[in-house]
């Protein structure tokens, strides 16, 4: 048996660029003789950075056609560039900026793709068939937990349609500041993830008693279109373990439990049906992001991502700091110079909540962001924009608002970089599937919508081969197009959308919801 030996493989992102990153597994080492002529002074590892010219001391790096750092010492040809002899450019001010001046690209609407989708009383549709149970505060969480338990053994094998039950726990209700400014954003969060399109429109609220968010304030009347069309006036289907009639634990359980049996009874009527693909809402997200992140996966996204457009859907990209470099992007593509006045009040908002705490956008970068190669947020940045294709910017979505019935195309979801709160966000925002590109690997997913996670490299894929749904790696191997591979994940999504499962459902994996409170805990 035979080994074969890949040649030595930099990949350059644009003709301008004095950097390149190495393609091969493992890296390359010292002395060898890359295509052109150059040879390596050190050891460069896989992902990182190697001086294709002579770089003078304070000279810009330059990758995607964008300064990503400035050395500090001389860098001679064929040297590893990396974050420890580069500063981080400044941020871009958020003055003076192009303000819609690209023009949307002119491209023929994609008809006749199709997903079987779950339609709703508001005409949202949901992918999945799903029994939630918001709680008003963290309190009750350990009593929903025992209650889902039962629901899942002792009901759920009664309603097959039903694919499962959800409980939203999470860490707010009380003990803060729940007046202040910044307040509002838990509370929308949660009130409007209450309301995604997975959950049928069917609301069942655990409350303590004496929580400072109180169900009314969570769900006032109004917000449930399904549930007040049937009483009018009688609020949420709530449950209060404080209640008076509560005589011991197990009254609680069996309360939520009797609760829970006509709310999956509805749900299990429901039928999927045929619906166009205008009615994907997808949130894009990247976690673990290493420096294929902006050459394989993320383009592979921002491919896929005009095809939804193009199909009359909605897609969502979001992550404040790992945008912020980019800003200039994104105003330019604004719609309309309102659209662009909205990015600089959200990003301007970020920067500002940074600057209360005393740190800046140099926060975000991980350890395994820079170990794969990525040095800084301004590096990071130019990458993770790619995820969001090339359309018009369509509109802007303050953290924890949710998306209108007419707000399609692509929306700048405004969130924090955070895995866990982007997607907590995203949610409330109403997406109906997600998408996450990752590069060092992590096995992240959520409960309420099926998470297709893309792999930026393929060694990963291999590795991981039961976790990642997509190899975007196959790009830098030369195997398949950007094109090709948007093309496959828009296929994919609409499988997902239509019942089939991802790694993370198999294994049932789903992280904590997070709610982003920028108010004072008491």
């Amino acid at each position: 048996m035979t080994t074969t030996t890949r040649p030595p493989i930099t990949i350059r992102m644009h003709p301008a660029d004095n950097v390149a990153i190495v393609a091969n597994d493992g890296g390359l080492p010292a002395g060898t003789e890359l295509p052109g002529g150059l040879v390596l002074r050190e050891k460069v590892p896989q992902g990182h950075k190697v001086a294709l010219v002579d770089i003078e001391q304070g000279g810009v790096v330059r990758r995607y056609n964008v300064p990503v750092g400035y050395a500090r010492q001389p860098v001679p040809a064929g040297s590893w560039v990396h974050e420890r002899i580069t500063d981080m450019p400044a941020a871009r001010e958020l003055q003076g900026l192009p303000m819609a001046t690209v023009s949307a690209p002119e491209w023929a609407p994609l008809t006749g793709y199709t997903f079987e989708g779950y339609v709703n009383a508001d005409g949202s549709v949901g992918t999945r068939n799903l029994l939630a149970i918001t709680t008003t505060v963290q309190c009750v969480a350990g009593v929903v937990d025992v209650a889902a338990e039962r629901i899942r053994t002792e009901l759920l094998p009664q309603f097959p349609r039903v694919d499962g039950v959800v409980a939203l726990e999470h860490t707010y209700g009380c003990g803060v500041a729940i007046d202040a400014p910044g307040a509002e954003i838990p509370i929308r969060t949660l009130r409007h993830i209450s309301l995604n399109p997975n959950f049928g429109g069917e609301v069942l609220v655990v409350s303590l008693g004496c929580e400072k968010l109180q169900p009314d304030r969570l769900l006032p009347p109004g917000t449930i279109p399904v549930r007040d069309a049937r009483q009018p006036d009688a609020g949420p289907d709530t449950v209060t373990l404080q209640h008076e009639s509560h005589i011991g634990f197990m009254s609680m359980v069996d309360d939520i439990v009797a609760r829970a049996k006509p709310i999956l009874a509805r749900l299990n009527a429901r039928r999927r049906q045929t619906v166009p693909a205008s009615h994907l809402v997808v949130g894009v997200q990247c976690g673990g992001s290493d420096a294929f992140s902006g050459v394989t996966a993320n383009p592979t996204v921002g491919s896929m991502a005009d095809l939804v457009v193009r199909a009359g859907g909605t897609i969502m990209f979001s992550e404040n700091t790992e945008v912020r470099d980019a800003v200039e992007q994104l105003t330019s593509r604004a719609a309309t110079p309102q659209v662009a006045k909205d990015v600089v009040r959200e990003l301007g908002w970020y920067d500002d909540y940074l600057e209360r705490a005393r740190v800046d956008r140099a926060a975000n970068t991980t350890p395994g962001n820079k170990a794969g190669g990525l040095s800084n947020i301004a590096e990071k940045a130019m990458g993770s924009v790619i995820k969001s294709g090339t359309a018009a910017i369509s509109s802007v979505l303050p953290p924890g608002e949710k998306l209108k019935a007419d707000q399609k195309g692509l929306v700048f979801a405004a969130t924090p970089a955070s895995d866990f709160i982007c997607g907590t966000l995203q949610l409330a925002a109403g997406m109906n599937v997600h998408v996450f590109t990752t590069g060092r690997g992590t096995p992240y997913g959520l409960a309420a919508v099926p998470v297709v996670k893309v792999a930026t490299r393929s060694d990963l894929a291999r590795r991981w081969h039961d976790l990642m749904d997509v190899n975007a790696g196959r790009i830098a191997d030369g195997e398949q197009s950007i094109e090709e591979a948007g093309m496959e994940l828009f296929r994919l999504l609409l499988d997902v959308a239509s019942g089939r499962k991802t790694w993370a459902e198999h294994w049932k994996l789903h992280n904590a919801l997070v709610l982003f409170n920028p108010a004072p805990v008491t």
